[in-house]
């Protein structure tokens, strides 16, 4: 299969393979969460509400080894508006030209400076191509950074992420001034940056340099950034939020997914930091599940791409994220254990593998058993959900080390019955 991003094309080529059935784009909800809900964490796995194209949702079968960061995170952003499509219109299939146009529909109502620059250079272009020179265009940011003009990847773009909430907004509600306030989405964005990199007391220059970034990546007006840099030198406050950060829930999941990150950007937390992330929560009125849902896609995603991204890449600092990881995991896991112990007595195979693990490597065939045991296992556990997205089973190795210790009945239990089947 190929397919190249960087090419006239491929928006309609990408649709040709889906007809083929080259690419799958089917996906299942897990029982217990909202619509909402399911699109925060199923795009939490790719990486793109940190800027990044970790992981592609439908094309991970492709041959990407030509492409660039920005052809790839382009490429990132259609699939997440397909996929917000598909779970609105609740559709197997969809007409592509359908979906085409609201996406230009759509565009031509954001206010982003650089999307209405870009409507006036439209000719006799077909709709697919109109489509792929804007997603180009929200992909293609330049910031003078360090006194080097550089074309700016990994975490530059951070805020497409915008567009995705936007859309999802417009499908649900097709009222032009909901989804035209982006400027105001990627202001709050920022406030909410400012207030994440000063909670410590101090703004390091990591810190600055990431500001900076952002701000580039944001493309707003001269007037909202000057209002937004002067925040930074000067000092934000919970107040400087506008309301709409409390009546979009996918906009407050992301404003907490942004405020960890910059904290978590320095490699350490200070325990200021914990207590304004758990102050935060609380002005949000986000429930500690999906705090922790949030600090686990987070960690996972530095985790799974420590090697490319810079504030990681250093074994110390790796270890670091890893303890935090599992610290995580024992309080989630905490609150499923009796029902966890309950289950693990029944699958018997799996308490087997779980210990074989700790001594020596499984086989592929018995990490597969392990893999499938458990994933039956959490499905009846909405809080564990996160295992059952794309990625989820990148955590699995690190939760079986947790297990013996928090649930160790269900292993005594198990030896005592083994022993007892030796005796007769």
């Amino acid at each position: 299969m190929m397919l190249q991003p960087g090419s006239k094309g491929w928006i309609n080529k990408f649709f040709y393979l889906v007809e083929k059935n080259e690419i799958d784009t089917s996906f299942v909800r897990p029982k217990g969460l909202n619509e909402e809900h399911f699109v925060h964490l199923y795009l939490g796995q790719t990486g793109l509400n940190f800027g990044y194209a970790s992981e592609l949702l439908f094309c991970k079968n492709l041959d990407d080894t030509s492409w660039t960061s920005e052809e790839k995170l382009k490429l990132l952003l259609f699939e997440s508006h397909y996929f917000v499509y598909l779970n609105f219109e609740k559709k197997s299939k969809i007409s592509k030209e359908g979906f085409i146009a609201s996406m230009l529909d759509f565009y031509g109502r954001h206010n982003s400076y650089s999307i209405k620059k870009i409507f006036t250079f439209f000719i006799k272009e077909e709709n697919d191509e109109k489509l792929e020179d804007i997603l180009s265009k929200r992909v293609d940011i330049k910031v003078k950074l360090l006194d080097n003009r550089i074309w700016i990847n990994s975490l530059s773009n951070v805020f497409v992420y915008l567009d995705v909430i936007l859309y999802h907004d417009y499908l649900k509600s097709k009222n032009q001034q909901t989804f035209s306030n982006y400027n105001e989405l990627a202001t709050n964005a920022l406030i909410a940056i400012t207030l994440a990199a000063s909670s410590d007391g101090a703004i390091q220059e990591t810190e600055k340099s990431m500001f900076k970034i952002f701000l580039a990546s944001a493309n707003l007006h001269e007037g909202d950034k000057e209002f937004v840099q002067n925040k930074f030198k000067k000092g934000a406050r919970f107040e400087d939020f506008t309301q709409v950060v409390f009546s979009n829930w996918m906009f407050k999941q992301f404003i907490l997914d942004l405020s960890i990150l910059t904290i978590y950007s320095k490699n350490q937390t200070h325990i200021e930091e914990e207590q304004y992330l758990q102050t935060l929560c609380e002005y949000l009125k986000i429930p500690t599940q999906s705090f922790n849902e949030s600090v686990l896609l987070i960690e996972k995603f530095v985790l799974q791409n420590n090697d490319k991204v810079s504030f990681l890449q250093s074994s110390s600092s790796y270890e670091k994220m890893y303890n935090s990881v599992s610290k995580h995991w024992l309080k989630i896991l905490g609150r499923n254990k009796d029902k966890l112990a309950i289950e693990l007595k029944q699958s018997k195979d799996l308490v087997f593998l779980i210990k074989k693990s700790a001594t020596e490597d499984l086989t592929k065939d018995e990490k597969e058993i392990v893999k499938t045991q458990f994933l039956d296992i959490v499905k009846s556990m909405p809080s564990l959900a996160i295992f059952l997205l794309p990625g989820g089973a990148i955590l699995l190795p690190l939760v079986l080390k947790i297990i013996p210790d928090l649930v160790p009945s269900a292993f005594r239990d198990n030896e005592i019955e083994k022993k007892n089947s030796k005796i007769n």
